[in-house]
């Protein structure tokens, strides 16, 4: 699913929401994405007509918040890796802005079992297990059960089976 800035933002939000009860302000929006664009906080303080100094106070704050709720030390240096390590959240912001997709538990080619080495655990249970519990993550990041079903490559039955199997 190919997502734009203000995707990633709504991402971002909701995540902390769900853990601070608080909103993104418009402000706190534009360092996350002046931040992703390699911009400097002068760059960030010139867009929204504020002194360097009051940006760099409140992007302290927002990189305090984001480790908080990210469970990892969040800086302007690393902002984008750590967004990308959760659920697989490719960031790519070239001229045109567009942010990567989302692709969890991709089907990728398995190779033939050697009958002659003990048997591996079923990888099938733990792939339908993973999806599960990746399902149930993106419900409690406020995604629709269409969105899902789109990002996992799965139908929209697929995933509404997910909370009889709960």
């Amino acid at each position: 699913m190919l997502m734009d800035t203000h995707q990633v933002l709504e991402f971002v939000d909701k995540v902390v929401y769900a853990k601070t009860g608080k909103r993104l302000n418009d402000l706190q929006r534009g360092i996350i994405e002046g931040t992703l664009k390699q911009q400097k906080y002068a760059e960030i303080a010139d867009t929204y007509r504020l002194t360097q100094g009051h940006v760099k106070d409140v992007g302290y704050e927002l990189l305090q918040m984001l480790s908080d709720t990210f469970g990892e030390p969040v800086e302007k240096g690393n902002l984008k890796s750590v967004l990308e390590r959760q659920d697989n959240l490719n960031i790519s912001f070239g001229n045109n802005n567009v942010i990567g997709y989302i692709n969890v538990c991709s089907d990728r080619p398995t190779a033939t079992p050697d009958e002659s080495q003990p048997p591996t655990p079923d990888l099938r249970r733990d792939k339908y297990l993973a999806k599960i519990e990746t399902i149930a993550k993106l419900r409690q990041f406020g995604l629709s059960d269409e969105q899902i079903a789109e990002s996992l490559g799965l139908t929209l039955e697929e995933v509404k089976q997910v909370d009889k199997a709960l």
